[in-house]
């Protein structure tokens, strides 16, 4: 039986980007498709992310729309290569690591900024092994050991943006009951927050915590992500939910910005936050 091709984000935002093109300059569909001498269909899966577009008609396309901008082209041209190239994380495609995820990662690998809120975890960038596994084993316990071992590697490996060249900025606000929460056990979960303490003396990442006094807040609805990147991709909030992930643009992103500056009004400073890691620990040693 044939694979199911699957639609990924970086293929939709090319298709896009193609359309807005095609249609900024005043050409139909069928214009286009006869310009590139392929059926108006195969265009329109190509405008949509279904079917992967070749290096040489996205060349053509551009001609044919007068992008001359070299940044634009060059973009273009870089983004369509990524349609097909494997990253490090796509090996884990092949494990059952969800599609969804592996567009999280391929955003994540190519983002500036972070900004996130979490409610009853750590985030998995800054997740210790031992912490990531102890929650997969209960949020996947159907799955194989294998299985479970791949995503906790593939966690591990994610982190790796932290200290690239130009490393990820990431900001973070936890609820407290993140860090209440004992996963694993008091042993693993005062690693874990070790591991948080450690991780917010690094000029790249900033963590604060919203503590329970705060009460009722800004986000009841659950833990988001805010995705920045370069120019011209958008700012891009992410949500996960246990269909898959969910990704919104434009107006949309306006409303979790919001969100996350309240949360950020209304969290410990930093230094406070530093403060009540360093007790937590303490207690579970």
């Amino acid at each position: 039986m044939p694979t199911t091709r699957k639609v990924t984000l970086r293929a939709q935002w090319l298709g896009k980007m193609l359309r807005e093109l095609r249609e900024d300059n005043g050409y139909t569909l069928k214009e286009a498709a006869e310009y590139l001498q392929r059926d108006l269909s195969a265009l329109s899966r190509f405008e949509s992310g279904v079917h992967p577009i070749r290096r040489g008609d996205v060349l053509a396309l551009m001609d044919l729309y007068g992008v001359e901008d070299k940044n634009q082209r060059d973009m273009l041209i870089t983004l369509t290569g990524e349609l097909t190239r494997t990253g490090w994380w796509e090996r884990y495609s092949k494990d059952n690591v969800w599609n969804s995820t592996i567009d999280f990662v391929w955003l994540e690998s190519r983002a500036h900024s972070l900004r996130m809120f979490t409610t009853n975890t750590v985030p998995g960038l800054l997740q210790t092994e031992d912490y990531a596994r102890s929650l997969m084993l209960v949020a996947n316990r159907h799955s194989t050991k294998r299985e479970i071992e791949r995503w906790v590697s593939l966690r591990m490996e994610r982190q790796q943006a932290l200290d690239r060249d130009e490393p990820l900025q990431v900001s973070v606000i936890l609820d407290e009951a993140a860090l209440r929460r004992q996963v694993g056990g008091p042993q693993i979960m005062a690693a874990q927050l070790l591991r948080l303490s450690e991780s917010a003396a690094l000029p790249n990442i900033e963590i604060r915590v919203l503590p329970f006094n705060v009460g009722a807040h800004a986000s009841p609805d659950g833990p988001f992500t805010l995705i920045k990147m370069a120019d011209p991709f958008p700012a891009v909030a992410h949500i996960e939910s246990p269909a898959g992930s969910i990704y919104l643009e434009t107006d949309s992103v306006d409303h979790f910005v919001d969100t996350y500056d309240w949360l950020q009004e209304h969290s410990l400073s930093t230094e406070d936050t530093a403060a009540l890691l360093a007790a937590l620990e303490k207690e579970l040693r």
